[in-house]
């Protein structure tokens, strides 16, 4: 009988502590952070340091997967991680439209809603800018000169964020681009050519003719620190308000323990020398901005994206 009891006292006390323990073993196998873009860029390279402080932490593989495909939608990198386990294993690296424009767009692995953020850390250093030659040197200087003139704008496509607020900003600004393309590369001989008046395009690509080139305006949510004189597009236009940023994602069903471990080291990478050293190379603002305050972001962030809808009238 006393056996008995003391069998079933253990029973108990492990029933209890079983859950704990489970929970208190994260990571216990290789974590996948998902990129759904090629390797080499801003948010692959943060990405990349982000996994590799995890698996020094916490003594497990941390991978970053690459899964590009779909600007616009499908986002398979996206579908991946929806349909993962909510378990922490397999994190989401994404950009802003995954999460604001994802659900809306008829994907039903992401409808509804299928993330929450565990942060944001990194704004793209989109900017507009022009040659030194060119007879305008502001956004109010190039809306009106396009009143009277062709200007021919390049982009990196239609549907990213910037390329979307540079076209809302002419909308509202009373004036039309004379004609826009979009362009593989953008940088310093797209301009020397001819071939777009204005680009659309990241500070990191036109730093080495940082001299011979005007940046108008900064698509960011404040002003880049390599061009402090350039405004950000939200002082021109605070309809306008909005960046092309990159954040951590994990399904909805994460547990908040889990969820915390993945916070403290991306947190405390994207704040390293080595990473903050990314920033002033490049332009990029890299930060780290905690889950509830990137969950009011992204509601902005939705809304503003409704705006520029209905300005373009898509």
């Amino acid at each position: 009988m006393i056996k008995n009891s003391i069998a079933a006292g253990v029973i108990a006390a492990a029933a209890i502590m079983a859950p704990s323990m489970a929970a208190a073993e994260y990571p216990e196998k290789p974590v996948n952070f998902i990129v759904p873009w090629p390797p080499g860029d801003l948010e692959d390279v943060l990405t990349r340091m982000i996994a590799e402080d995890f698996q020094a932490e916490y003594g497990v593989a941390a991978a970053v997967v690459n899964k590009p495909g779909g600007g616009g939608g499908p986002f398979p990198g996206a579908i991946e991680v929806a349909n993962s386990p909510a378990d922490g294993y397999t994190i989401g690296s994404f950009v802003i439209g995954v999460p604001v424009v994802g659900h809306t767009i008829d994907i039903p692995d992401l409808t509804p809603a299928k993330f929450d953020p565990l942060g944001i850390f990194l704004t793209y250093p989109f900017v507009i800018a022009t040659s030194n030659d060119a007879p305008y040197s502001s956004m109010e200087e190039l809306a009106a000169y396009a009143q009277d003139n062709d200007v021919a704008l390049g982009h990196f496509g239609d549907v990213l964020t910037p390329t979307q607020v540079t076209k809302a900003f002419a909308k509202n600004a009373g004036f039309e681009w004379g004609s826009d393309a979009a362009f593989d590369a953008l940088d310093c001989n797209t301009l020397a050519s001819g071939d777009a008046d204005v680009i659309n395009t990241t500070l990191q690509l036109i730093l080495p003719c940082l001299d011979q080139v005007k940046v108008l305006t900064a698509i960011t949510d404040e002003r880049i620190p390599l061009v402090p004189d350039a405004p950000a597009i939200g002082e021109l236009d605070d309809s306008l308000n909005i960046a092309l940023w990159n954040g951590l994602f994990v399904t909805k069903d994460t547990p908040q323990d889990v969820r915390d471990k993945i916070i403290a080291v991306a947190k405390k990478t994207v704040m390293s020398e080595r990473a903050q050293a990314v920033a002033k190379e490049t332009g990029a603002l890299i930060y780290w901005q905690d889950a509830d305050e990137s969950e009011a972001r992204i509601a902005g962030d939705i809304e503003t994206v409704e705006r520029i809808g209905e300005i373009l009238g898509q």
